[in-house]
């Protein structure tokens, strides 16, 4: 069928000078442990996601972590740097094993006939991956070889990616393979991943081991029609079965019957578009859709309701199969995902949806939709994705793990998403961005949900007014009452290297506008944060309230606060922060904190104002990793200097900032990220514009660097400014009257403008004209006090 008008997955490209900044942190450590069994890998002890009782998917299968198990294979982790095997592994540890002989040993806790397990191959010289096996051993005998590829893996270079090797920025490491045993396997019976050959991979990464008893095959319901038996579908995936599954699926319609996909694994190389339909198999085990098309790689095995353009799908269940597909890279543009389309008064029910682009892109508008009871893995973009006018639509008791992008997000792109609810899921390991993140939407629901492990460049809970077409003025900012309550995020939040700070565990930002809206956080634990716990930055957010949250363990503040807004708190609950002031607050009285009864941990008058980011202490359990950080803030917190001492380096990078406007993607954010190649661009004829930064503390400022994108592409350019500065961002004085600039490739791209070091806290930039665009342009603005 025609796809809708192509809308890419806009995200933030990750800066190429990352190896640089992992090579300051270090490397991962690896501890090498005795040969001689029975050998343990003894990890350190850290919370589970999947041991939370009361919120999360309710799983089928019992967990493992490899870390915990016996083995005689080395110890990574624990370690978050991005970059490093460890920090993409659940509870950032693994096991590596790199011998043949060397094991991993499980014994069950609960009768098992199938398992699947998470790995890491080292990826080939051209980038295109490896394949391998790995033996599976019961109580040491009949072992059976189960293959496993890094071909699904190991990604390269800034968003959205690529596949080759001498680029830098790995990522994306680990892939998940999946076995039956043949028959059940009783409680305390061993299991073990065991090396038999290192010919085709040099090592075997091992994170953790599912255990399941599967139930047997679901029958042919009575009068459904079925694709093998009826159609002629080839359940061997030898011939291309998707005309016959659609021929099927058709008829189904037409007949008003169900339609089967008995056990097998069925060659499909386009979408299966339904309406109208129950399509179901034998359980997700059994009946397996997998293929792409040999020729055309952007038509690829999927599920999809109609186009919302054509008219779109409703009445829709898909229940019981798996949809296993053979995506190895990402292009935003190509509609390879599981399922698809607008699909409204629809269900999806235990779907296992693995190796796709998203598990289930649904572009609106569309109404009354529901995915529960599933498996989402190894997706080289999103999860699950609300895009574009969903409504009334849910996912629930689904498990999401090792998403290339957001683990679950609701996006309101031009069309507003409301009463949309994420309910009962466990999202774990988001390669890219957040774990679970609204932007934009009306009377959202975000609750009962445990969040674990994000990787880089976004927190766990994120609630936001950010990416193209979310504005109030087309009814999508976020709005009305959002809820999260009952949320408990593990390790959640990490480094965001465009910026080079942390992203708190639990964000807000009104980066296209301020949230004006009722945000409601409660009864929720926030434990193990990798950087801050709370962070609002990128513009106001108002509304907030926080009631009965519990943070234990925050790798820098319990709060941090980049941009203005209003929040009460009440019996938030703070220990183990790492900064013996727990609030980095730069913007002042700009945030209006309102504190009710029961708070203890988190809060300091004055708060840090400090300029600089300090280094993370990790924990594990609620015990500090780098050192006995003071559980509450001391009585009387430090103020900063009357004074401050002469400072070097680039004081605007990662400094709060705003604008006058911009266009599309290119926010003012990119003008202080550290990166040359990204930038602000404001909104195009509608001189005067303007960029303000906020230094945090007056500054004698007497240098600016203002840089474009370096890449001949740029023409040279002259550009007309003038710089201000103020105390209060009220008030601003000239501390640069107005002059041009010439921007020219061949020297740099880049001006250097003189000031006379009047102490200022915010800069302001005013431009009136550019000779290369109608709108200014500024890819790095960057201050210096000499």
């Amino acid at each position: 069928m025609t796809p809708p008008p192509r809308r890419q997955l806009l995200r933030r490209s990750i800066s190429a000078s990352l190896s640089l900044a992992l090579a300051a942190f270090g490397t991962a450590a690896a501890v090498v442990l005795s040969s001689a069994p029975p050998a343990r890998a003894a990890g350190v002890p850290a919370p589970s996601p999947l041991a939370v009782p009361g919120r999360g998917a309710t799983v089928p299968f019992k967990e493992q972590e490899a870390e915990y198990a016996a083995t005689n294979g080395a110890l990574i982790g624990p370690n978050r740097l991005y970059g490093t095997l460890p920090s993409e592994a659940s509870g950032r540890q693994a096991v590596t094993l790199d011998a043949v002989g060397e094991y991993v040993e499980f014994t069950l806790t609960a009768p098992a006939n199938a398992m699947s397990f998470r790995y890491s191959l080292p990826d080939n010289a051209a980038g295109s991956g490896r394949d391998a096996s790995i033996d599976v051993t019961v109580n040491g005998a009949s072992p059976k070889a189960v293959p496993v590829t890094s071909k699904y893996g190991w990604y390269y270079g800034g968003y959205p990616f690529n596949n080759n090797p001498g680029d830098t920025n790995p990522h994306h490491f680990y892939d998940e393979a999946r076995t039956m045993f043949g028959s059940t396997l009783a409680a305390g019976t061993k299991v073990r991943l065991q090396v038999s050959s290192t010919a085709a991979s040099p090592s075997f990464t091992i994170d953790l081991a599912d255990f399941e008893q599967v139930a047997a095959p679901t029958a042919k319901p009575s009068g459904a029609l079925d694709v093998v038996a009826d159609f002629g579908a080839d359940p061997t995936g030898a011939a291309d079965s998707t005309a016959k599954i659609q021929s099927a699926v058709d008829a189904g319609k037409a007949q008003g019957k169900e339609v089967y996909i008995p056990q097998g694994t069925f060659q499909v190389r386009d979408h299966i578009v339904v309406d109208k339909v129950t399509l179901r198999g034998a359980g997700p085990w059994y009946s397996v859709l997998t293929g792409r098309d040999p020729s055309n790689r952007s038509k690829a095995v999927g599920v999809y309701g109609k186009y919302a353009a054509q008219g779109g799908s409703s009445n829709v269940t898909l229940k019981d199969f798996a949809i296993i597909g053979d995506i190895r890279e990402r292009e935003d543009n190509d509609q390879v995902n599981a399922i698809g389309g607008a699909l409204s008064n629809s269900t999806v029910d235990n779907v296992w949806m693995q190796h796709t682009k998203c598990g289930a892109w649904m572009d609106g508008p569309m109404d009354n939709f529901t995915i529960k009871n599933s498996r989402i893995l190894d997706q080289t973009a999103d999860g699950v994705n609300f895009h574009y006018g969903v409504t009334n639509s849910t996912v629930t008791n689904t498990f999401v793990r090792n998403s290339g992008d957001d683990g679950l997000a609701m996006w309101a792109e031009n069309v507003p998403n409301v009463k949309n609810k994420f309910t009962f899921n466990t999202v774990i390991l988001p390669i890219l961005a957040n774990n679970i993140v609204t932007y934009g939407g009306k009377d959202i629901t975000i609750s009962d949900n445990v969040m674990s492990d994000t990787i880089t460049n976004g927190g766990g809970l994120h609630i936001a007014n950010r990416y193209p077409g979310v504005n109030s003025g087309q009814g999508t900012a976020v709005s009305g009452t959002t809820t999260a309550a009952r949320n408990t995020l593990i390790r959640t939040g990490n480094n965001d290297y465009n910026w080079r700070f942390g992203v708190g565990a639990i964000w807000f930002s009104g980066l296209n506008e301020p949230i004006n809206a009722t945000v409601n956080i409660s009864d929720t634990e926030v434990l193990d944060s990798s950087y801050a716990a709370i962070h609002l930055i990128e513009g106001a957010t108002n509304g907030l309230h926080f009631d009965n949250i519990k943070i234990d363990g925050a790798g820098t503040y319990a709060l941090q606060i980049q941009s203005p807004g209003t929040a009460t708190f009440t019996n938030v609950v703070a220990t183990h922060i790492a900064q013996a002031n727990p609030i980095h607050n730069c913007v002042g009285s700009g945030f209006q904190i309102t504190r009710g009864s029961g708070n203890s941990g988190w809060y300091a008058d004055p708060p840090a104002c400090t300029g600089n980011w300090p280094d993370p202490v990790w924990t594990n359990g609620g015990v500090p990793g780098g050192g006995s950080g003071p559980t509450d803030p001391p009585t009387d917190p430090p103020t900063d200097p009357t004074d401050p001492p002469a400072e070097t380096g680039n004081l605007a990078q990662g400094r709060a900032v705003t604008e006058s406007g911009h266009a599309d993607v290119y926010s003012a954010s990119n003008a202080v990220d550290g990166n040359a190649n990204t930038y602000w661009e404001s909104t195009n004829h509608a001189f005067p514009q303007t960029i303000t930064v906020d230094l945090g503390a007056a500054k004698a400022v007497k240098r600016l660097v203002l840089k474009l994108p370096p890449a001949a592409a740029w023409s040279t350019r002259t550009q007309t400014l003038s710089v201000s500065g103020s105390s209060d961002n009220g008030t601003f004085n000239s501390l640069k009257s107005s002059s041009g600039y010439t921007f020219d490739p061949s020297s740099g791209n880049q001006a250097t403008v003189t000031l006379p070091g009047t102490p200022s806290r915010y800069l302001r930039l005013t431009f009136t004209a550019n000779t290369g665009w109608p709108a200014a342009q500024l890819s790095e603005l960057e201050a210096y006090t000499s």
